[in-house]
């Protein structure tokens, strides 16, 4: 019994850390009205020396499809294996995408940027990046395509 309760306190305090060590994360990405299918967006971190570190969320259905957005294949190699449940579907011209996850604390202000890469189908890719900071949290970032604007909240 005093097992069960040491290991019950431990994984509670270890739950508790990890609770500490995250901040939530909202991210919104309002797209233009084009013309052609819907988009396929690409939301992820990248370290300070420009090295992909995960992908945050993958809004779209068919991974035939996610080469196109040319940034985010380059940078994660294609990485699908990171993609699980965090996956959605694509998002319609004039519409917004908003996303609620977690980021660790110690990588904010440190350098990270969040990239947002967009796509549609036989169209152009659109890549843009906003440093994660807590100055630049809550300021709209304008995109030269698709992205009408982009900006997260901590």
């Amino acid at each position: 019994m005093k097992k069960l309760a040491t290991a019950l306190v431990l994984i509670g305090s270890l739950a508790a850390a990890r609770q500490v060590q995250a901040k939530p994360l909202t991210l919104i990405t309002k797209l233009r009205y084009f013309g052609g299918y819907s988009a396929y967006i690409a939301l992820y971190l990248v370290d300070p020396h420009g090295h992909y570190v995960k992908t945050l969320w993958m809004a779209g259905g068919y991974p035939y499809y996610y080469h196109e957005m040319t940034d985010w294949f380059r940078r994660s190699r294609g990485d699908y294996k990171g993609l699980n449940g965090i996956t959605g579907g694509s998002v319609g011209a004039g519409r917004t995408l908003t996303v609620h996850t977690h980021v660790a604390d110690a990588l904010i202000n440190a350098g990270y940027k969040i990239y947002v890469d967009v796509a549609s189908q036989g169209m152009w890719s659109d890549a843009m990046s906003v440093p994660l900071t807590t100055n630049e949290s809550g300021k709209v970032i304008h995109g030269r395509n698709y992205v009408a604007g982009f900006e997260y909240r901590l």
